[in-house]
């Protein structure tokens, strides 16, 4: 073949591959195993760069544990259920199955396009019931250890997608899907404990330090958000009722002067009524429970309240304070309640300002003594207390434990840790989804499916409606069914499993993905598990990351896996970006993988993604770069080309004498060893696919630079055939199709898919001499060739010896002259 055509040599490779099944894994205890995985994707219609990014990173690291003697699983699968895949078919008038599997066709084939190392064989799609039979399972598992729960809640609702979002899905307001205002409901729902593993899943952060990104660890452990503190009771004034309040600062309990509640806080109805203000507060709590919590709290907004008539006494004054509705707080956070510190907290400091509460200083800095004019703003921070009775004058952090000790001895508070962390609203009330295996029954209320009986199946001849409103609450034949415990008539559940559910264990289920009695195959789960490097990108850093650790653990507790933790080590790539902007169809700058494909094939479309930027930074999109991937690809061929009349398949890193070579044969020879010596390493190490790109091209341009001299000797021209060989196998985890044609071609019968990666010589490091930079105060002044195993004494010599060194150091003293190895000698003068 004279001239180099992408899309003809890729498709022969790709049918290659495939027709040897050369990525199917299989377990081998002999063999030391790497399990490497991408999130899988949701099947939206077609690829987009940003797959292209994260799966050519994947492929490369797979690629080269292969050659590097591991036993590689590499598979794929499919998000298939949720909103995305429900609102497109809505939108395009059809079924969500079979636009999903519509999809997973293409999307399957435009992979099968760029060449990826994937074990199809494991292949698997979330919404088949040959998956999600064994998801209800763990449902029920789970529910039988108490990990599972009904109860009526207030929920985040988005009115455009018709469903129940969970907290962590709610942006700024907003649906993180659609960008709809997110609206409070009140809800019965089916919630996951995670906050039983809430210290764990926090601790285990520590097991990961060497492999995650460290923001991604501080993400989570701000989101599990552990304090440590005190519950504190105000009995109400009047009543037999306390209101428990969480706090951290038991040490400003002597400065709470009035108390906020939540507007859902359930004793307001108790508290108010009868009192003048009912009416008030009633109409305040509605409108403050139509507000979304994240403007109700936000900075900038204004905070504002209503006196319930009602008072609650502070147990270490015995003064009554008076009880506030405040907007600022959320039922979600500690108790509902918050005594109020105006002195030393911002937002009390404002909210006591605005309705004229009084403001009581009892914490000072220890540099301080009075605040000239009062306080200005609240004082968070360290220091002593002062009117704070027999505390008065401890520091603030050993008041914190003789307070809550005081506290518990009397019976009005104890020692207490509190968490950001929500349990898992799981309910959503749509159709394209898992269906929850519970029915109701008048007489038995919630009951379990019986494992018998499952896969709970979605029916999928039912017909979706325009406004998103799931059409299972009136498909009879679905619902209609009878009660495992008594036999008489029940309803089905109708809401459906948050698709995070499936992606939070789909990782254990490539282990034995085709197995069909069980979950997993122990055996296979035993070996495979965990994955050794996951890869994906930070907008995942809390919600899918959270699911997938909570349970890992929690089916570990079940009996079914042996670890703590899912992923060994995790990658989070950079976005890929068009003239500085995320890609998007609003915003008119996608770049389509199949023109690119069609255009410049696979490799140079994954040669362009490795090289433009390292993998954790963004890559910004460039034509000119794509075009200058594409000419280097055409380079190889043609010093392909050039070479071919001379090359055998003598190996990479050949074994040679350098008593046959001549000096450019040596350093041919050495910048080979030194190449792959670098690309090992950023491959091994750092995951720098461009840098090892670099180095490749810098060896190929040593080759086609000593190629004159060395093509007219044989030792020459092994070394030639080595320097070359070594230049395709280490190209080709980055564009493997040209790799593997420019391999056969120079006459290896193997493919280098299944080529072992080769060791460097050391002693083909070795150099006669070295040039070394000679600096008078810093400054370059010369260089000099010296032995490479000359003797300090020897370099300082030369370097003095230099002319133009002579000129800058005549006439001055010479005060110390320092020898960096190999790299420079810096002459001080005075």
């Amino acid at each position: 073949m004279s001239q180099y055509h992408a899309v003809q040599i890729e498709q022969k490779w790709q049918e290659r591959w495939e027709k040897d099944n050369l990525f199917a894994a299989r377990a081998d205890t002999e063999q030391e195993k790497y399990y490497v995985l991408e999130m899988f994707p949701y099947p939206s219609g077609r690829i987009h760069m940003g797959h292209v990014r994260v799966y050519t990173i994947g492929d490369v690291i797979a690629r080269f544990k292969w050659m590097k003697g591991y036993n590689v699983l590499h598979p794929m699968g499919w998000d298939a259920f949720g909103l995305p895949a429900e609102n497109a078919a809505i939108k395009n008038n059809t079924h969500p199955a079979k636009w999903t599997y519509a999809n997973i066709d293409e999307m399957r084939s435009q992979l099968k396009r760029l060449g990826y190392s994937l074990d199809w064989d494991r292949e698997l799609a979330t919404c088949d019931p040959s998956y999600y039979r064994w998801e209800q399972l763990f449902f029920l598992k789970l529910w039988d250890k108490g990990l599972v729960y009904r109860k009526q809640a207030p929920v985040n609702w988005c009115p455009d997608c018709q469903t129940v979002l969970a907290n962590e899905q709610v942006e700024d307001g907003e649906c993180w899907r659609c960008g709809s205002m997110v609206e409070n409901k009140e809800l019965a729902q089916w919630f996951v404990r995670i906050t039983a593993y809430a210290d764990e899943l926090l601790d285990d952060l520590k097991t990961l330090r060497s492999g995650w990104p460290e923001r991604v660890r501080i993400m989570q452990e701000n989101w599990i958000g552990r304090s440590l503190g005190a519950e504190i009771d105000f009995p109400v004034q009047g009543g037999d009722e306390n209101i428990r309040v969480f706090t951290t600062r038991p040490d400003t309990l002597y400065g709470a002067t009035f108390m906020s509640l939540a507007p859902e806080y359930p004793l307001i109805e108790e508290l108010v009524r009868g009192k003048p203000q009912e009416e008030e507060v009633t109409a305040f709590v509605r409108r403050m429970q139509a507000t979304d919590r994240s403007v109700r709290t936000a900075e900038d907004t204004e905070k504002e309240g209503v006196f319930t008539g009602a008072y609650c006494i502070n147990p270490v004054t015995g003064e009554p304070i008076p009880v506030y509705v405040a907007n600022f707080v959320l039922m979600e956070y500690g108790t509902g309640a918050v005594m109020a510190v105006p002195a030393h907290d911002q937002r009390d400091f404002e909210f006591a300002g605005k309705y004229g509460l009084e403001i009581r200083e009892v914490i000072k800095p220890a540099d301080q003594e009075e605040h000239e004019g009062g306080l200005q703003a609240a004082y968070a921070g360290p220091g002593y207390l002062v009117q704070s009775g027999e505390f008065s004058g401890l520091d603030h952090e050993t008041a914190k434990t003789r307070i809550t000790e005081h506290l518990a001895e009397k019976g009005l508070g104890e020692k207490a840790v509190n968490y950001r962390l929500r349990d898992w609203n799981i309910s959503r009330q749509r159709y394209w989804g898992a269906p929850i295996p519970v029915v109701y029954c008048e007489k038995c209320g919630a009951v379990p499916v019986r494992e018998d009986d499952l896969p709970v199946v979605l029916p999928t001849g039912v017909q979706t409606r325009p406004d998103g409103r799931s059409p299972l609450p009136e498909t009879e034949d679905f619902v209609q069914t009878t009660c495992p415990a008594c036999g008489g008539p029940a309803r089905r559940e109708t809401d459906t499993m948050d698709t995070f559910v499936e992606s939070s264990w789909y990782f254990a289920r490539y282990t034995s993905a085709k197995l069909d009695n069980a979950p997993f195959d122990p055996r296979e789960l035993s070996y495979w598990m965990p994955v050794d490097q996951y890869i994906g990108g930070i907008e995942h850093a809390i919600l899918h990351l959270l699911y997938a650790r909570f349970f890992t653990k929690a089916l570990r507790d079940l009996g079914y896996l042996e670890h703590s933790e899912p992923f060994a080590n995790l990658l989070t790539q950079g976005m890929v970006l068009k003239d500085g902007a995320k890609m998007s169809k609003s915003k008119g700058n996608i770049v389509d993988p199949n023109e690119m494909l069609d255009r410049f094939g696979a490799d140079t479309t994954r040669l362009f993604t490795l090289f433009a930027a390292p993998p954790e930074k963004d890559l910004d999109w460039n034509d000119q770069g794509v075009e200058g991937a594409h000419r280097f690809l055409h380079r190889m061929w043609r010093l392909h080309d050039q070479l071919s009349p001379l090359l055998t398949p003598i190996g990479p890193c050949a074994r040679l004498e350098d008593g046959e070579l001549s000096t450019t044969g040596r350093d041919l020879r050495r910048k080979e060893h030194e190449s792959l010596l670098k690309i090992s390493r950023d491959l091994e190490q750092e995951f720098q696919f461009n840098t090892c790109i670099a180095a490749v091209m810098e060896l190929t341009n040593a080759v086609s630079a000593a190629y004159d001299e060395l093509s007219r000797t044989e030792s020459g021209r092994k070394v030639l055939s080595s320097a070359w060989s070594t230049a395709l196998l280490c190209l080709y985890p980055m564009t493997p199709h040209i790799c593997e044609e420019l391999w056969a071609m120079t006459g290896y019968d193997h493919c280098l898919a299944a080529r072992s990666w080769p060791e460097h010589d050391p002693q083909a490091l070795h150099k006669d001499e070295v040039t070394i930079v000679v600096q008078v105060n810093g400054k370059l002044r010369g260089r000099i060739s010296v032995p490479a195993q000359a003797e300090q004494e020897d370099i300082k010599a030369l370097a003095l010896d230099n002319e133009n060194v002579q000129r800058h150091i005549q006439d001055k003293e010479v005060k110390k002259v320092i020898v960096v190895p190999e790299k420079l000698v810096n002459v001080v003068v005075g």
